[in-house]
């Protein structure tokens, strides 16, 4: 039994390798928690050693070996380090912009965090019936925060203490670019929000499976766009957001092998960043990565105080041009 377990989960884990992030029908299997990609084979390793199955033991170690970094396990928290000032950052997903909150609390919440650059996404309200309204909240943010440069489109916004080194630019229909000088340089923030993979209806119904492949075309543009604008940036960059994308999903592999994920940053075992207002979050969707010669020197997910379903995301930056000027 112990074995048959095992080679069931092994030809799940190979058509999970071969059709995820290729196929979008497989988006919806891939919703699963990336810790079961560790957790699964773990457990099959003990009840092979518990009754002498060696080979379901082989099978399942090396089912947790192949898909070890899909699992979301962070061994690199384990490892002492440094973290070295820099420039402030926040990246967070506000769930809708206080939608039907206080605003006193969401913008005191906001300048709580006494960031040098917010990355914000979700400026917007709505998804009645599907609908979204853009919304119009600039005059509240630049008394919010005097002395910040503003940059808004595609419903994103960042704030930046760093002027801007040109006008915003949108990068598919969901992203911003925004530069900022930073000391004698030019940092490139990118204010990504990759579309969600599924609406919450009847999986037996065909609409279900139209929406999922619209949805899947959408995130494909929504990839392809940014990594052709990543490919033809010259500066150091800063790709962050809400990527509704977790480890175990292929999607992130679209994104150029230059980028560094800043998880090597984090002191969490297991990071996540969804769902904030529960206490067993299973999924990290929200990503900061670096390149270009920008380096993170400290991240970690920071709790939203029930303002948003996204838990924020605070880390320090630098860049070859900036160290002497943050």
């Amino acid at each position: 039994m112990v074995f048959l377990c095992a080679l069931l989960w092994a030809v799940f884990l190979a058509l999970h390798l071969v059709l995820n992030g290729r196929w979008w029908a497989w988006l919806a299997v891939s919703l699963l928690p990336p810790v079961a990609l560790a957790a699964v084979p773990l457990a099959l390793l003990v009840a092979a050693s518990v009754t002498g199955a060696w080979g379901a033991a082989a099978l399942a170690a090396c089912s947790l070996l192949v898909a070890w970094p899909q699992n979301g396990v962070n061994l690199r928290a384990l490892r002492p380090r440094s973290a070295p000032a820099g420039l402030r950052l926040v990246s967070w997903n506000t769930q809708h912009w206080n939608q039907g909150g206080d605003p006193g609390r969401f913008y005191g919440f906001l300048r709580g965090l006494d960031a040098d650059v917010y990355v914000l996404q979700e400026y917007l309200n709505g998804f009645e019936g599907g609908e979204v309204w853009d919304i119009d909240d600039e005059e509240r943010l630049r008394a919010a925060f005097p002395g910040h440069h503003l940059a808004v489109d595609n419903n994103a916004v960042t704030l930046s203490r760093f002027p801007l080194a040109g006008p915003p630019v949108p990068v598919g229909a969901c992203s911003l670019r925004a530069d900022l000088r930073v000391g004698a340089g030019t940092l490139s923030t990118y204010n990504v929000h990759i579309p969600v993979q599924l609406t919450v209806m009847n999986p037996l119904r065909p609409a279900f499976f139209r929406d999922m492949r619209r949805r899947a075309a959408a995130r494909d543009a929504e990839y392809a766009a940014l990594v052709a604008d990543l490919r033809g940036n010259p500066h150091p960059v800063l790709v962050t957001g809400d990527f509704n994308t977790s480890a175990a999903i292929g999607d992130i592999r679209r994104l150029p092998r230059s980028l560094r994920d800043a998880i090597g940053a984090c002191r969490s075992f297991l990071p996540a960043s969804w769902h904030a207002r529960s206490r067993l979050r299973l999924w990290r969707i929200d990503w900061a990565f670096t390149g270009g010669g920008a380096r993170v020197g400290s991240y970690r997910f920071r709790d939203a105080e029930g303002l948003s379903d996204h838990l924020v995301q605070e880390l320090t930056v630098t860049t070859p041009c900036s160290e002497s000027e943050i």
